[in-house]
């Protein structure tokens, strides 16, 4: 089937994007909620947490993205796929990430990744940005101690912004990496590298 056609680059402060979501309940979205909870935030199509769900069944994968037919899409390919540890939602994690994850227990949310964010290029449009303190905040206070935030980009401004939000919260330390850490790279991360070009990456520990 056809990949489902969606914008790019949609404005996270328009008024349908601004809507409240319901926080996450794991016991409706996993088939086991005890396990340790790992959350792509701006999935996007999501098949890196496709492919992370199929190797690895001892985490829960949760992706979030704001364009709901992706979404749409990336949830009827894991039930295809017959993986249950594994659910998408919509959801504009600039505003309201700290509303959607509320209620999961901080002991479970141990690992996430935040790869290849829309850069926003503008001065103007800096605010659209997905990370900022907002967002830091919200993972200060749900991650389990020990947690780990692994943030890439392509794009070295925006690096530099996200890694100073993370340096200047206290209840991070930081670990310089070189490499993912992970079994999988994203389809982004793959198309950057073969183009010989710089990843900008480092790895966040909750204190």
């Amino acid at each position: 089937m056809a990949r489902v056609r969606v914008h790019q680059h949609v404005n996270p402060l328009a008024p349908f994007y601004r809507q409240s979501p319901q926080p996450i309940d794991l016991r409706d979205a996993f088939a086991d909620p005890s396990l340790p909870l790992l959350i792509d935030i701006g999935c996007a199509r999501g098949r890196f947490l496709l492919r992370m769900a199929e190797l690895d069944k001892t985490h829960n994968y949760l992706g979030v993205e704001i364009r709901e037919p992706l979404v749409d899409e990336a949830n009827r390919l894991a039930q295809e796929a017959g993986l249950d540890n594994l659910r998408y939602v919509f959801c504009n994690a600039m505003l309201w990430l700290d509303k959607l994850i509320s209620e999961i227990p901080s002991e479970l949310l141990q690992t996430v990744t935040i790869q290849f964010p829309d850069p926003w290029f503008k001065t103007k449009h800096a605010k659209r940005r997905m990370v900022n303190g907002e967002l830091v905040d919200a993972l200060a206070k749900r991650m389990a101690f020990g947690g780990r935030v692994f943030v890439q980009t392509d794009t070295e401004f925006l690096g530099k912004e996200m890694f100073a939000l993370f340096r200047a919260d206290v209840r991070f330390r930081e670990e310089s990496i070189s490499a993912n850490p992970f079994l999988v790279r994203t389809e982004r991360e793959k198309a950057v590298e073969e183009k010989d070009l710089p990843v900008y990456r480092s790895l966040f520990i909750k204190k």
